[in-house]
């Protein structure tokens, strides 16, 4: 049960108050990493924001061809990192680009599946991480994913700190208007049509993936990738999404935000 895990996870990371411990030393990293966050990246938007934010938004879809595809999956490779990676090495790029910035912090949801121990459990457990991007110095697209390489697998490595404790450590400025220490998310997602088809093997079940567009928006961006592949399981290309807010943003300027993503 979720109050087991909640006992578990606690025992697990010890007490603040005890400097040894596994959430201090976690507490630590994160403190020193997220020094100086810039507060909001100045990203060119159809409106000011609104002194506190309605979560009102909507999504748009976009994709990434197959030929894309591949080339960040060889660069993946060359770099010794994840798709995920390079993936976001491009949208930091991007970010970059619109809003003249060098320091570029996006959230990315983790499974907080990390032991054995909870593999089989249903629940969830998703943990968000802060993963901050360095593209000063005019790097190659290449270097670039090597510092993300680095970032993210340090991130991995101190992922267990709730939060909204880390929000509380960190004590940014609030606003009622935006989302602490980052406004952009990305998540990304393996096709899970080979699970859909061993449910669609159950006798009298039909089963199908279903979009569904809530009218909302947690963040201000929030991009969304799903891989596709052939059934040899060569790239077949990327489904991208953009959950944007419509506080800030028109239709018509998210869906150039993903196309510009896309051709990268």
């Amino acid at each position: 049960q979720y109050a087991d895990y909640a006992l578990w996870q606690r025992e697990l990371l010890g007490s603040e108050d005890d400097a040894d411990s596994e959430i201090s030393r976690q507490l630590a990293y994160w403190t020193d990493t997220l020094a100086d966050l810039p507060e909001e990246l100045a990203l060119p938007r159809d409106r000011p924001r609104p002194a506190t934010a309605t979560h009102q938004g909507a999504r748009i879809s976009f994709d990434v061809p197959a030929e894309v595809h591949h080339g960040l999956a060889d660069l993946a490779k060359e770099s010794r990192g994840s798709l995920f990676m390079v993936v976001q090495a491009a949208l930091a790029t991007l970010l970059a680009k619109l809003s003249g910035a060098t320091d570029i912090p996006i959230g990315m949801p983790v499974a907080g599946r990390t032991d054995s121990a909870v593999e089989e459990l249903v629940g969830f457990f998703v943990n968000t991480l802060v993963l901050r991007t360095d593209v000063s110095g005019d790097p190659t697209f290449a270097e670039l994913t090597e510092r993300v390489r680095e970032a993210d697998l340090a991130a991995y490595a101190h992922q267990d700190v709730p939060f909204e404790r880390l929000v509380d450590v960190l004590a940014p400025t609030r606003s009622m208007s935006r989302h602490p220490l980052f406004q952009t998310a990305l998540t990304f997602e393996t096709d899970h049509r080979g699970a859909l088809d061993v449910l669609g093997r159950l006798p009298g079940l039909s089963v199908a993936p279903a979009a569904v567009d809530t009218g909302t928006a947690k963040f201000d961006l929030a991009f969304s990738f799903t891989e596709r592949h052939t059934g040899e399981g060569t790239p077949a290309g990327l489904t991208g999404h953009l959950e944007y807010s419509t506080d800030l943003f028109d239709a018509d300027t998210a869906v150039t935000l993903g196309e510009r993503l896309g051709r990268r």
